[in-house]
């Protein structure tokens, strides 16, 4: 028997599973419902013993449980992978717009709608397909590379123990490659490999002055106004080629490479129909690069949000006390989210009047931002898997959100490699979201395929 004959023979059995486990309402940013995260957790960790994986095991985070598991090759000299995802799910409830119950999977031809379906639990599942059928294929006991899964169960809300998780069990995590299906493909006819994430890096900016607001007629024009100030500091943010005008910000940013970049271009990318879904009309940013580089690979500062002074109804004429802003910077591979924060108090220090009090509070530590060297044989092997299973070139994307896959390279030290058949219009963290079931079939195809391709490589030199 054949992969794919094995895959399709067995869609029933994968649907109904998936069914089963998108019923479950893992919310990690909800207390309410931890206890379905655990078991969401004991859920996989049946499922994945079931498929025949002969280590599984829950692992506390001090948060919310992962689940880790973990099947050796036949030969102990072959590659170790390592599959990253997660478990746990946005929130969801028919009042924020859903056509069904969120957590009542429903299957409507070739997609299955539900919360979780997609994201994550639908692209962690297809793995296990994808190991069966492998070892239906070539009648093996033991797949050609060991396959280890760590599926954490606190990525939806912000993975905060996921770091110290990863350093505590460093050894038994091991690998030579790190495979990250949580992402999506261009579309269901042009396959692609995500390569690249950016990081990000958020703060509150507040000015301060008059110790409460006070009378225009009286004071304006004689004392620092905090809202005049914000407001020409952030007009400061760029200059007059969108670019972040920070000295600084772009240290360490690299140019990606012509052959990227021109795999970038061939994208069957509709601006129009872009800006359409966003209600724009136009198309802005940093000078020399087009749409997509624009929110793939280059770094951009957002002002999300500013307030200050009287914002009710009518006049009031007074120089307020206070103003505010969010801002968010999205770094791309190179930008350190502490050097970007550093900069970004020295840029507001440098431009705060005297008289005028000053905080800049940042979120956190920031998440790094990652990429993948698509010359790297581990891309190359994912590349010629996706490629088999799809019958059709596979291109190249990146995306603009941002994820914990930067502390995976940097604390296993291995490459990561982008194995995912997400849509964009899945509607993941939206109401209905959804799932295309062919694709979560060639997901398993395709990773059936690369253990093959990355077995007979054996293990990288050194």
């Amino acid at each position: 028997m054949d992969v794919r004959r094995y895959v399709e023979e067995h869609r029933d059995e994968f649907v109904a599973a998936l069914k089963e486990w998108a019923a479950i309402p893992s919310v990690s940013a909800d207390p309410g419902h931890h206890g379905d995260v655990r078991k969401s957790a004991g859920w996989l960790r049946d499922h994945l013993a079931a498929a025949g994986f002969p280590t599984v095991e829950i692992w506390e985070s001090g948060g919310m449980p992962a689940v880790f598991a973990e099947w050796p090759a036949a030969d102990p000299g072959a590659p170790t992978v390592l599959v990253y995802g997660h478990h746990d799910v946005q929130p969801a409830r028919v009042a924020d717009g859903w056509d069904t119950e969120p957590f009542v999977p429903e299957e409507r031809g070739d997609r299955l709608i539900g919360r979780g379906t997609s994201d994550d639990k639908g692209q962690v599942l297809f793995h296990a397909l994808g190991v069966r059928a492998g070892l239906a294929a070539s009648g093996a006991d033991a797949p050609p590379v060991t396959v280890r899964m760590l599926v954490e169960g606190e990525e939806e809300s912000g993975s905060p123990n996921f770091a110290d998780l990863l350093e505590r069990n460093r050894d038994r995590l091991a690998c030579d490659v790190v495979v990250i299906s949580d992402t999506t493909m261009w579309s269901a006819d042009v396959p692609s490999m995500c390569v690249g994430m950016r990081g990000l890096t958020d703060c509150e900016i507040v000015l301060t002055g008059p110790e409460t607001d006070v009378h225009s007629g009286s004071f304006g024009g004689a004392v620092p106004n905090p809202a005049r100030a914000m407001a020409d500091l952030l007009s400061a943010l760029h200059d007059g080629d969108g670019r972040v005008a920070v000295p600084g910000f772009y240290d360490g940013v690299a140019e990606i490479s012509a052959e990227e970049r021109d795999l970038i271009a061939r994208l069957p990318f509709d601006e129009a129909e872009w800006l359409a879904t966003a209600g724009s009309s136009a198309a802005s940013g940093e000078a020399g690069y087009s749409t997509l580089e624009r929110i793939w690979v280059r770094p951009t500062a957002e002002i999300n949000g500013m307030w200050s002074g009287h914002t009710g109804a009518g006049t009031k004429t007074i120089v307020p006390h206070s103003a505010h802003a969010k801002v968010s910077f999205r770094l791309v591979p190179g930008q350190e989210p502490a050097h970007v924060q550093e900069r970004v108090r020295a840029f507001v220090a440098e431009r705060v009047p005297a008289g005028l009090g000053v905080r800049v509070e940042f979120g956190g530590p920031g998440v790094r931002a990652c990429a993948s060297d698509i010359a790297s044989p581990a891309v190359r092997a994912a590349r010629s898997a996706m490629e088999r299973a799809f019958g059709t070139e596979v291109l190249f994307t990146r995306e603009g959100g941002s994820g914990p896959e930067a502390d995976i390279a940097d604390v296993l030290g291995a490459p990561l490699v982008f194995v995912a058949v997400g849509l964009d219009d899945d509607r993941i963290h939206a109401p209905n979201e959804k799932v295309e079931i062919p694709l979560l079939l060639k997901g398993a195809e395709s990773a059936a395929y690369l253990w093959e391709r990355l077995g007979s490589q054996g293990p990288p030199a050194g």
